[in-house]
């Protein structure tokens, strides 16, 4: 029997655990899609306890609280930071079964060396000695992303941000930081209030009076133009599905001047909106060589009393089941017809649609560009071991599992790090299982290279960072 995270974790035989030590685990990390905070990053902050640093912000660890029946004042409340730590630690038991419960433990594990078991009588502790630990200056944000080798962090970033702390991490190579572009807040239609908010906003950073539908759209690619300034290359999106409904110009103008006098759409009229909008984009981030993300198929702010509670990305979102594929391949139809389309990722929250996104990146690759379309790694509620495996078999059986570009940490801590770890050593495991039983052949040095690109090399290729050069650049001025 073997001992719990011992260092063949997840590794069940001996190809597994050589190609994980001999090609994953000393590999970099990109990771190219977070939700990490820039300023904390360029400003080195140090964290005065775990709390601060562990369980703020991930929703992860407060819906199992929740399930556990721990009071809102432990979780998001005014409780201490000592009471929340030990309000998680009495539910880190419960959760055995859930990823959790191997995040947790590897998560201590690395940066903090810590091999206990997380629980109530432990954590006075474990609180203790990572409060000690959080006081070193090696253990701040970047010291903790040096720590877990990471190479590059793409944040996730509004069109109306100002990119300040990006410019400033220019020159500063051992972790860099660059911004992804996320426009959803500019056809976010449900809440006109809100919306028409947005674009007054938008409409004074960029210095352009949004008065119609094509003044929007310039609005956006004067934001776009100063992202890509300072080395954004990345684009993202979070949907329920991708849109398609065609109309005139003349039409969505007169949509747009509708809803900017506060007038309600029609369901039909915000899918026209936000096809119109988004066809758009995709075709600007296509002209200066970006890469396009589309999170699909979460079901947002389900409790309404909580979202007024406690506001969105609290812990109250879920797997939705919208129909995607027919609008999404007519949208990349529509872009693949005037040579348009750009690099793009797929991300699916419904498990039941594996094998649609799986083969609909392979309807639309392109001669020359190596996995132009991906179906991105398993996301959110799915980035778990079951999950991650589910995603790694379909797309071996439907695409190409070697051109895949592999983990991101999808996460606002600066603790997740590990989760790369535990892809890493899933993916050994199955291939390493493969060739025992006989499924592939013991060939190490083509294992390894497969490995290793799936693992970093891959992604490193696919977005062709060292390309970017951080501008000095300056907001438009009013």
């Amino acid at each position: 029997m073997k001992a719990f995270l011992e260092e063949t974790f997840l590794l069940e035989s001996d190809t597994a655990i050589h190609l994980y030590q001999e090609y994953a685990t000393k590999l970099p990390i990109i990771d190219y899609h977070c939700h990490l905070s820039p300023k904390e990053i360029t400003e080195d902050r140090a964290f005065e306890n775990i709390t601060q640093a562990w369980l703020a912000g991930d929703h992860y660890k407060w819906r199992a609280m929740r399930a556990l029946g721990i009071d809102e004042h432990y979780i998001t409340g005014q409780a201490s930071d000592r009471e929340k730590f030990g309000a998680w630690a009495k539910t880190v038991p419960f959760t055995m079964r859930n990823p959790l419960y191997h995040w947790t433990h590897m998560e201590l594990k690395r940066p903090f060396g810590i091999r206990r078991i997380l629980d109530e009588q432990s954590a006075t502790g474990i609180y203790s000695e990572t409060e000690s630990l959080l006081q070193q200056p090696d253990f701040t944000t970047r010291g903790i992303l040096k720590k877990m080798r990471v190479e590059l962090v793409c944040t996730t970033d509004d069109p109306l941000d100002d990119l300040q702390h990006h410019q400033k991490q220019a020159g500063q190579e051992d972790v860099r930081v660059l911004p992804t572009f996320r426009p959803d807040k500019a056809y976010a239609v449900d809440d006109l209030e809100a919306w028409n908010a947005y674009l007054d906003a938008l409409s004074e950073v960029s210095n352009i009076e949004i008065s119609s539908f094509y003044r929007l759209m310039d609005a956006l690619e004067s934001r776009i133009t100063y992202f890509h300034e300072i080395g954004c290359r990345l684009a993202d999106h979070g949907l329920t599905h991708l849109h398609f409904k065609l109309c005139s110009n003349i039409e969505i103008n007169n949509l747009f001047i509708k809803m900017r006098q506060g007038k309600k759409p029609t369901p039909t009229e915000k899918e026209v909106f936000r096809y119109a909008v988004l066809i758009k984009l995709s075709r600007m981030y296509h002209a200066r060589g970006w890469t396009q993300q589309f999170h699909l198929g979460a079901l947002r702010n389900t409790n309404q009393l909580k979202l007024e509670q406690n506001g969105p990305d609290t812990g109250y979102d879920s797997i939705g089941d919208f129909p995607q594929a027919r609008k999404m391949a007519r949208f990349f139809n529509r872009l693949q017809a005037t040579d348009q389309l750009a690099k793009t990722i797929i991300y699916n929250l419904n498990p039941a649609d594996n094998e649609v996104f799986a083969t609909m990146a392979g309807n639309f690759q392109e001669a020359g560009v190596k996995g132009k379309i991906q179906w991105g790694s398993a996301w959110w509620f799915l980035d778990q071991k079951d999950g991650m495996e589910k995603q790694l078999n379909t797309l071996s059986n439907m695409g190409l599992l070697a051109t895949f570009i592999g983990m991101l940490t999808d996460s606002r801590s600066f603790l997740s790090y590990p989760r790369h770890e535990y892809f890493r050593r899933i993916l050994c495991n199955l291939l390493g299982n493969d060739v025992e039983k006989g499924l592939l052949p013991k060939d190490e040095k083509w294992l390894g290279k497969l490995v290793s690109d799936i693992c970093y090399h891959n992604a490193k290729s696919y977005f062709a960072f060292e390309e970017t050069t951080i501008k000095k650049s300056k907001q438009p001025t009013t």
